[in-house]
């Protein structure tokens, strides 16, 4: 079987299993009356930096006022969008941008590790497992290092583990 449709299946297998684990908080939401959120409530948005939406022009990344560090997005922006899908009724949707969002803290060569890691037939169980606990106790992925494991109890029912 080719490898990318082994593993789609297999993600939709772990997503299924997942559908609303991730509820929106309680409190003040929005809705898609209030998109796009940049002009009914900029004031919300603001890049990891702290920059405000303002802030981020084309003149100041001409003039070396700003990189793309200014312009990383944070895990609130991805909530109130998360809250939008969710208003639509599009709750897979608000479910990866929550997703998402738990990842930021996640160094970018870490998370393709993740990713080589989670390919068939390359860790074991023991080290997905590893991988789950690493994002839940380090960087307080709970849903990202909950699938992981979820993915390995997969892959182990269908022999897509490295041999040990």
């Amino acid at each position: 079987m080719d490898q990318e449709l082994l593993v789609r299946q297999i993600m939709q297998e772990v997503l299924k299993n997942m559908q609303g684990a991730q509820a929106a908080p309680a409190g003040d939401t929005v809705t898609a009356a209030d998109y796009p959120l940049g002009e009914s409530m900029p004031e919300k948005i603001k890049s990891a930096s702290g920059k405000t939406l303002d802030e981020l022009t084309l003149d100041k990344v001409i003039s070396g006022e700003l990189t793309a560090a200014d312009f990383r997005i944070t895990k609130e922006t991805l909530e109130l969008q998360a809250q939008v899908a969710d208003s639509v009724g599009r709750k897979t949707f608000g479910m990866n941008l929550r997703r998402a969002g738990e990842l930021i803290p996640v160094p970018d060569a870490r998370l393709l590790e993740i990713y080589n890691a989670l390919r068939p037939y390359r860790s074991t169980k023991a080290e997905l497992y590893a991988i789950g606990d690493e994002l839940i106790n380090q960087y307080g992925a709970t849903v990202t290092g909950n699938f992981v494991k979820e993915a390995a109890d997969v892959y182990e029912k269908r022999g897509r583990l490295k041999k040990a």
